[in-house]
């Protein structure tokens, strides 16, 4: 059942009661691995008579769709995401008014840096469980990505970033290794696979960053510039070791100046976050960040690729989005 702050939406309206859960489920997450846990996720909320709705996504910002027209009624709702970043960022790009809507999470897809970030359950029923008998709410930030020339927006919960990073993301989204490896349990793997694969393929350029329309820093040799609204992007790298997705402000991070083989010996200390010890690793924060190139670049918003751009601008969402969190 339905807790009472759990009927309540941010903007103080009550919640149509008819509505109970709106469970948005991605079954091809981690290679079919999200239609498993919805089988075992389903007969928990039948035995306990939960009182719920559940859409499965069939094609590429479908999730978007279906969560556009619900939440255009402009009521409360408490939609439930089950699968991975990827379906989040759909989701998120569907909602209406932000304010309007909580949002329960289960992960199932390989990289889960939504879900690492914010410390929620990854085992499918705890996750359920926190979500049907929430007692904290944690008032995220939602990023927004503006490009080609200003004229699309895509919103971001993780991060967005353009470079080296999203070169990773548009070469996973087609990649067999990352479907053998969900398979195999070993998705992580993939990003690890492909980011090797482009360094050696990858030339640095100079990037210019302004920093709230007012400060401008160039960097002449740069393989990526990232904002970061969480803590960690493309399963587990904790860019951003300060990040807290509640502040308000976006940590960005640019890695500039170094020679390829010193970037092989730096990535695996970002799992820790030791990299920004280092030289040549950049760190700045603030609410909105313009990154150009001299080329255009890979782009992508929370790992979803979207075409080379020469110019991203990343910023914040006045609203924030309710997220039900850990005790």
């Amino acid at each position: 059942m339905h807790t009472r702050s759990d009927n309540i939406c941010m903007s103080g309206r009550t919640e149509s009661s008819s509505d109970g859960y709106i469970f948005i489920v991605n079954p091809n997450s981690r290679s079919g691995m999200g239609h498993r846990i919805w089988n075992t996720v389903r007969p928990v909320l039948n035995e306990r008579g939960i009182r719920y709705r559940v859409f499965f996504t069939k094609y590429q910002r479908h999730a978007v769709r279906i969560v556009r027209e619900l939440t255009s009624d402009g009521k409360c709702h408490t939609i439930v995401v089950l699968g991975g970043d990827g379906t989040v960022n759909e989701v998120v790009n569907g909602i209406a008014d932000l304010s309007k809507i909580t949002l329960g999470y289960i992960p199932t897809g390989s990289s889960n840096d939504f879900a690492r970030s914010l410390r929620l359950p990854t085992d499918p029923l705890k996750a359920l469980d926190n979500i049907l008998r929430p007692s904290r709410y944690l008032s995220v930030n939602i990023g927004v990505l503006t490009y080609d020339r200003n004229k699309k927006k895509r919103r971001f919960a993780v991060s967005s970033g353009i470079g080296f990073d999203a070169g990773i993301c548009h070469e996973a989204m087609v990649s067999r290794m990352k479907f053998l490896l969900n398979r195999l349990h070993l998705g992580k793997l993939t990003y690890v696979g492909i980011a090797l694969r482009q360094i050696l393929s990858l030339t640095p350029g100079k990037i210019t960053l302004v920093l709230d329309d007012t400060r401008r820093l160039s960097f002449d040799r740069a393989y990526f510039a990232t904002a970061m609204n969480c803590k960690y992007e493309g399963g587990g790298f904790k860019f951003c070791p300060n990040a807290d997705c509640c502040d308000g402000l976006l940590d960005i991070i640019v890695i500039s100046g170094l020679s390829k083989f010193k970037l092989l010996t730096l990535l695996p200390t970002a799992y820790k976050g030791w990299h920004t010890r280092f030289r040549g690793v950049y760190t700045f924060t603030c609410k909105k960040a313009a990154i150009t190139g001299i080329t255009p670049l890979p782009v992508h918003a929370d790992g979803e690729p979207v075409f080379k751009q020469a110019k991203a601008v990343m910023s914040l969402e006045p609203e924030k989005l309710r997220v039900i969190a850990v005790p």
